[in-house]
């Protein structure tokens, strides 16, 4: 199957699993929130809130041996799989203890001033903490099976998991909302008890499916392979632990200078973010396998069209649902939540504008771990992924509010964020920055001024609701699409569109016809 319908068929599969798993996410999200209440919806985010960053840690990681897994299938070597596989087992396993000790290690001093919660939910606290620290482990040694997954490029299995864990994560939503027991202990206790589960579905699978996946470290134990892997996975590792302490980090500031209320209004725009970058991320777990195999087939041309196509229309996927999101936050918020915490609607608009920027280099960035050199990319990378905190710690001394720790993410992870990933892709594997600017970059502006523009009319001229929230997705949508089509793509990607479009219909007419 040729890259663009292979792309094409897995990207299909996948928005058909998320056409399910977006509103039962968001509901289950809706559940708990009112069952918990704000305050210790809070908690949880501060507390345990990594446990929905390790979503993006796991990812990360998970990159760092697909890369090595699609190479090697790029260069068709069994053998090697086998090996990567088995060195991958082991080094995630150490990871996993290490990341452990630290944990538990840090959480003493958490809980000894750092943060701020009520007495008598203390106790409740460090219970979810400790959950977190399983579900922290159970991630990380998951990351090898899920890396094989994404390898093979079978987003059919990938959709039928997430579809059975969000349903999973609605049966939970529903029993804490009506069990007499602690809420908040029960909701923790599940969700470490659900991530233990989908290990073991995982390991299952890929054990009989995939002839590599085989554990025998002996035999398949190769030094130099275990250099090369636990390099490129210690400095992929670093990046990741840079952004995710950062990310952790910002809630204990907020917590520490504004309470838990505030951590609630964070947890809404991240599950509001989350859910729409779902959008985007579809595609990008599709592309990348593909990227990675052009690279480790020596075909460099096809991996920087890839890299630069694939960053535009992951900002286009997110803009058009991100567009009318931004412009109608209040009124979708007031019909998800029934009591929406404070600063939650500009929280949200503001994250929703640092993920549309950080999309126009995502695939770009992904070029550069396909390529191998990351070292230096990622030294440099980390620190902006380090800096907001910091820098929130000494603008919330001085005084400024809450929000502004959105704009230093914007500032640190968005914009500085993209000019190194622009210097590092033109080094290391020569991305064309005229060409980038030219076709991804300008027709990026162009759509989003546009379709802004028009979307916002009916905001200024009409009081908040149904109608007006119809009458804005309605002309952002329209003025989109229209940008996207006359303004945003090349001729050669209308082609592709039509080839697509043209194939999937004959797809269905065979189907009807038997």
């Amino acid at each position: 199957m040729q890259p663009a319908k292979r792309v094409a068929v897995n990207t299909g599969i996948l928005y058909a699993k998320m056409a399910i798993t977006v509103f039962v996410s968001l509901y289950a999200t809706r559940l708990i929130l009112a069952a918990l209440g704000a305050e210790d919806f809070g908690i949880f985010n501060v507390v345990g809130g990594a446990v929905s960053m390790l979503t993006f840690l796991n990812n990360a990681m998970a990159s760092a041996t697909q890369r090595f897994m699609s190479y090697s299938q790029g260069e068709g070597d069994e053998l090697k799989q086998k090996q990567i596989f088995n060195v991958s087992v082991a080094l995630h396993l150490i990871i996993g203890f290490i990341l452990v000790l630290l944990l538990e290690f840090v959480g003493y001093f958490l809980f000894e001033g750092i943060l701020k919660i009520e007495p008598d939910r203390m106790d409740v606290a460090k219970l979810i903490y400790h959950f977190l620290v399983v579900s922290t482990f159970v991630k990380v040694i998951s990351v090898p099976y899920d890396a094989v997954i994404n390898a093979h490029e079978n987003m059919l299995f990938v959709a039928i998991l997430g579809t059975v864990e969000v349903l999973l994560k609605l049966s939970i939503a529903f029993y804490v909302t009506y069990t007499g027991l602690d809420k908040l202990a029960s909701y923790g206790f599940l969700m470490a008890g659900l991530s233990i589960f989908l290990l073991l579905v995982l390991r299952i699978y890929c054990h009989r499916k995939y002839s590599e996946v085989t554990i025998n470290i002996r035999k398949y134990y190769e030094k130099s392979l275990f250099r090369e892997m636990t390099g490129f996975a210690g400095w992929s590792f670093l990046s990741s632990a840079a952004s995710l302490v950062t990310m952790q980090g910002m809630s204990i500031v907020l917590n520490s200078f504004f309470g838990v209320i505030v951590n609630a209004a964070q947890g809404v725009a991240n599950q509001i973010s989350g859910q729409l970058m779902a959008f985007s991320n579809t595609m990008l777990k599709a592309l990348n396998p593909v990227l990675v195999k052009s690279e480790g087939g020596s075909n460099r041309n096809q991996m920087i069209k890839i890299a630069m196509t694939g960053s535009k229309f992951s900002f286009f996927l997110l803009a058009f649902f991100a567009i009318p999101c931004i412009l109608e936050t209040q009124y979708i918020l007031e019909l998800w939540l029934k009591d929406v915490p404070e600063w939650a609607v500009l929280f949200c608009k503001l994250e929703l504008v640092r993920n549309l920027i950080t999309q126009l280099i995502v695939v770009v960035q992904s070029g550069i771990g396909a390529e191998g050199r990351i070292k230096n990319f990622t030294i440099v990378r980390s620190i902006s992924y380090f800096l907001p905190l910091p820098l929130s710690v000494l603008f919330f001394s001085l005084g400024f509010p809450p929000f502004y720790i959105y704009i230093l993410w914007i500032f640190c992870w968005g914009i500085i964020g993209s000019f190194i990933v622009l210097y590092y892709a033109h080094k290391n594997y020569g991305l064309p920055m005229r060409e980038y600017v030219k076709n991804v970059f300008l027709p990026a502006v162009y759509l989003f001024t546009i379709s802004c523009l028009a979307g916002v009319v009916p905001v200024l001229m009409m009081d908040s609701g149904f109608v007006r929230f119809i009458l804005v997705g309605t002309l952002s949508s329209i003025s989109f699409l229209l940008s996207f089509w006359f303004i945003s793509i090349s001729p050669k990607e209308k082609e592709l569109m039509y080839m697509l479009v043209e194939k999937f219909s004959e797809r269905i007419r065979k189907h009807r016809s038997t």
